[in-house]
């Protein structure tokens, strides 16, 4: 009698899992769900079946965050190398074999179905730098910092080529993160931010000239140049090019301060928001929810990244530092850019807004990303136990 007294409950065998996990971590990843999954419903119950796919999405990706934080941090250490390695190969594969799409060469045919390597990149760069940084800790020297770069720009480079502007800057962003945290000092980060500074200051001043027909600016694809001068000046161009950029503020404009209300959107429902459930369902958003609801999101948002750099502040491991401090500025990074290109102060280059985008291959990122975090934040708390 006694041992079917002691045999565990299903609460009992599944507590484990739950044990040590970041409540409020936990707390901010479920509202920012919940916040995406009413937007969606939203702006998408007209859209085909949108919401179902968005919902199986982000079902999935719950499912990958919760599997992924079962990984200790130094058994994610062990798979740096393997997926950066693969991730390369794999992009070499896409330039070699690639399918091409849209004037695009970014997905790869591997029989059984059909990926696109680069948004493997977007963990396994964080991966593999923090790797470098942890084998290299207390003892860096500048040729650290230049070998980083270099396993930094190979990826990038082979993304940049297929062309996919909007995933090279994701990448690029996740590896500058880990480089900084890695202790780069500001004497190196100053001088190409001045650069960069003094080019954009030179290409708002210079428009006219830059822009005109016919100019090449040899470093960007014809499409890139085409969109950095539309943000510049979308009224060239108010039904083609500028179209995208003009609606999304003229959406966001209408929203108010308390928005036209819950499914209520003129603009998106009358299909004048183009992309209005994936790059730019900010606006939507904006439309039918106004300022108040702007101001939501971003408070989310910020309470998720402030949540995200205290555990890589009190991570146990510079590993696990660097990826925690690389996996949340992603996040903003990904928020800020799709926030700021429908808004019209950074150029269209194709990034979801996390959580409330639709998109699978993006939402599965978010959700391997964030358990990688919970895994860190798991890691430490179950050390103080």
């Amino acid at each position: 009698m006694a041992a079917v007294f002691d045999k565990p409950t299903l609460l009992q065998r599944i507590a484990p899992i739950f044990q040590g996990f970041d409540g409020w971590l936990l707390f901010a990843i479920l509202l920012m769900a919940g916040a995406g999954l009413i937007t969606m419903y939203s702006v998408g119950f007209d859209h085909g079946t949108r919401f179902a796919a968005h919902s199986r999405n982000m079902l999935l990706a719950v499912g990958l965050m919760f599997l992924v934080s079962q990984v200790p941090p130094h058994r994610l250490m062990t798979l740096a190398v393997p997926l950066y390695t693969l991730g390369v190969m794999l992009l070499l594969g896409v330039e070699l074999f690639g399918i091409m799409r849209k004037g695009s060469q970014r997905w790869l045919d591997i029989g059984v179905t059909v990926i696109q390597p680069s948004e493997l990149m977007k963990i396994a760069m964080p991966l593999m730098l923090a790797w470098w940084f942890h084998r290299r800790e207390g003892q860096l020297k500048p040729l650290d910092f230049v070998a980083a770069g270099i396993l930094l720009i190979i990826p990038v480079a082979l993304i940049l080529k297929q062309p996919d502007l909007g995933t090279s800057l994701l990448v690029m962003s996740s590896g500058l993160a880990v480089i900084f945290f890695a202790g780069l000092s500001w004497k190196l980060i100053l001088p190409p931010v001045l650069l960069g500074v003094i080019g954009v200051v030179t290409l708002i001043a210079m428009e006219p000239q830059m822009c005109a027909p016919g100019v090449d600016w040899q470093i960007l694809h014809e499409y890139q140049r085409q969109r950095v001068c539309t943000l510049l000046d979308p009224s060239k161009d108010p039904l083609g090019k500028g179209f995208h950029i003009i609606q999304g503020m003229i959406a966001i404009g209408s929203g108010g301060i308390w928005g036209k209300g819950f499914m209520q959107g003129t603009q998106t429902h009358l299909e004048f928001i183009p992309e209005r459930t994936t790059d730019f369902i900010y606006a939507a958003f904006s439309e039918e929810f106004g300022l108040m609801g702007v101001l939501g999101l971003m408070s989310g948002f910020i309470f998720l990244i402030v949540r995200g750099l205290l555990i890589a502040v009190e991570a146990p491991t510079q590993f696990s530092r660097l990826v925690a401090a690389a996996v949340t500025l992603n996040v903003f990074v990904y928020a800020f850019v799709n926030m700021g290109m429908v808004s019209g102060i950074l150029p269209v280059v194709g990034v979801p807004l996390p959580f409330v985008s639709y998109g699978g291959t993006a939402m599965v990122t978010l959700g391997v990303g964030l358990g990688i975090l919970m895994a860190i934040a798991k890691s430490k708390r179950l050390m103080q136990s």
